[in-house]
């Protein structure tokens, strides 16, 4: 749809940026946290692992200011559900919670509005060794986790996010490194895994609207609009399949308190049911969210299936449509430029997204991750020209604003990351950051911060409301 007139970015938008507290913050048995599942897993050989990352646990104070400087409005992190339960339940861990709350106090006195991910992958390593999400007594340590954010937080936190791309540990978990790997049954058990998160998710709905009645919850799944590879039916009923199995099955159950039927025919063609105790229909009815927030990178195009094992067709990278035999068949979009790790990058798709998400579920949205992965290079004088960063993001701002115009109720933008962290499985070299940090795989050199010329860029998005990209 062509616009004569665009509409500006509300007043009040939250423009920010993104972290996650194991890619970010280091110190990962320091001050009585706990090994997470991230801690405890394999890298991929070459890759750094998460000990020290960016070393944000001890240099956050010169982080935020750097923060402040270029202009943002909101920070979204994730708090490490072991610096406050090393074990996931049991005693709270006193440090842990000054920690946050020096953080938290740190960015509201740079105007800066916390935007916490309360479990971001990071599961804690003694309650995984007890099933994890496959035991429901993890619900229940989730939820007196929630509880005790919100009772030493929700004074100043205004915006919770439950649980980052739940989807992506359902569908993708062996490359995000949150999969148990002695699972028998994988499938089956990943959706009963999943069943477990969405009563855990509406828990802490319920429970944040108790206790913090002037803040708002929402998930953060990753959310993308699915293109039929041409317009025969065929393939228009496959993208149909995956969007439903890949996006509506989550947000539905997070907003309507219900299983998607498409999703749930396709669990019982396959035997991954989960198993529904009494009662916990109403606990998925009960979680009302206050806004959706989500993560958007690429669009995936899928395909007829030719239901053998042709269908899947990928690298497994989490962005990547990779296919299951019988449901779709996974393919790449011709008319889509590839960042050098081989997503697609669609700006348009970004829109599409955003439209579809606001006529399904008619609440407000938070896009709370979109950027692009590349290899830097910090030239003399402490220069790094990530131009190709700038116009990734110049693309899908405009998008994003002529989203708006569409009628979509979006509330913030806060592209991933805040600063350069570890990606979850493609290590430091592959960066993000509006900041640099100088330190490689291995070599954690000076971990000195340093702003990439997009930083600049984007301090003057922010300081023009999104008129001067």
């Amino acid at each position: 749809m062509y616009h004569e007139f665009i509409k500006p970015f509300p007043k009040d938008f939250l423009w920010g940026a993104s972290t996650s507290a194991y890619q970010v913050e280091g110190a990962w048995d320091e001050d009585g946290k706990g090994p997470s599942v991230i801690d405890m897993g394999k890298h991929p050989e070459g890759t750094s692992d998460f000990k020290v990352a960016s070393d944000h646990y001890h240099r956050y104070k010169e982080d935020i200011a750097l923060f402040a400087e270029m202009g943002l409005k909101a920070y979204r992190f994730s708090i490490a559900w072991t610096r406050i339960y090393s074990k996931g339940i049991g005693e709270i861990n006193e440090k842990g919670i000054a920690f946050y709350n020096d953080l938290i106090n740190e960015l509201l006195s740079h105007n800066i509005e916390p935007i916490v991910t309360m479990y971001h992958f990071d599961l804690p390593y003694a309650l995984q060794e007890k099933g994890g999400w496959s035991n429901r007594e993890t619900v229940d340590a989730y939820e007196n986790y929630a509880k005790t954010l919100f009772k030493y937080f929700g004074d100043r936190v205004k915006y919770w996010l439950t649980i980052n791309e739940q989807n992506m540990m359902t569908l993708h978990g062996a490359a995000i490194g949150t999969l148990d790997p002695n699972i028998e049954n994988l499938q089956k058990e990943l959706y009963q895994q999943n069943h477990h998160m969405l009563l855990a998710q509406a828990k802490a709905m319920k429970l944040c609207h108790e206790m913090c009645p002037n803040a708002k919850i929402g998930p953060a799944p990753n959310i993308t609009s699915i293109y039929p590879v041409s317009s025969k039916p065929e393939d228009v009923l496959a993208a149909s399949n995956f969007s439903s199995i890949r996006n509506w099955l989550y947000l539905d159950a997070a907003v309507f308190g219900r299983y998607n039927s498409i999703a749930w025919s396709y669990m019982e063609e396959k035997g991954y049911t989960p198993v529904i105790q009494e009662g916990d229909m109403e606990i998925l009815k009960s979680g009302k969210p206050d806004f959706i927030a989500f993560n958007y990178y690429s669009t995936s195009t899928v395909a007829e299936s030719k239901n053998d094992p042709s269908d899947k067709n990928s690298t497994g990278d989490q962005q990547i449509a990779i296919g299951e035999q019988g449901v779709y068949r996974g393919v790449s979009n011709p008319y889509l430029e590839k960042t050098e790790f081989g997503w697609e990058i669609d700006p348009i798709g970004f829109r599409s997204t955003l439209r579809e998400i606001n006529e399904r579920y008619n609440l407000p949205l938070l896009v709370t991750e979109n950027g692009l992965g590349a290899y830097d290079k910090l030239e003399e004088g402490d220069v790094v020209n990530d131009d190709y960063r700038i116009n990734f993001l110049r693309k899908h701002i405009e998008q994003a604003k002529l989203a708006i115009t569409d009628g979509v109720n979006l509330i913030g933008y806060c592209p991933w990351s805040a600063i350069d962290l570890v990606s979850t499985h493609q290590g430091f070299s592959k960066r993000y950051g509006f900041i640099y940090v100088n330190r490689d795989e291995f070599d954690l050199k000076d971990l000195r911060r340093i702003k990439k010329k997009s930083f600049y860029w984007y301090k003057d998005v922010i300081e023009s409301n999104g008129e001067k990209i």
